[in-house]
């Protein structure tokens, strides 16, 4: 029986079109010698690149 990966579960979010997004590292301290723009775009979510998604999709068997 195929089961999910449920360390990869909460750490990823499957897109519509099947695209992995993560969040950014490094965002939960020492918020205060970062910049502005660098925690602007901190808040959003990244894709996952190609390259690590494929592995990362064979933990997810029935998505998410």
């Amino acid at each position: 029986m195929q089961k999910t990966k449920k360390s990869v579960a909460k750490r990823f979010k499957l897109t519509g079109r099947g695209k992995l997004l993560r969040r950014t590292p490094g965002f939960r301290h020492l918020l205060a010698s970062k910049s502005t723009k660098a925690k602007r775009r901190a808040t959003r979510d990244k894709t996952v690149s190609p390259g690590h998604a494929a592995a990362l999709l064979q933990c997810l068997p029935f998505g998410l």
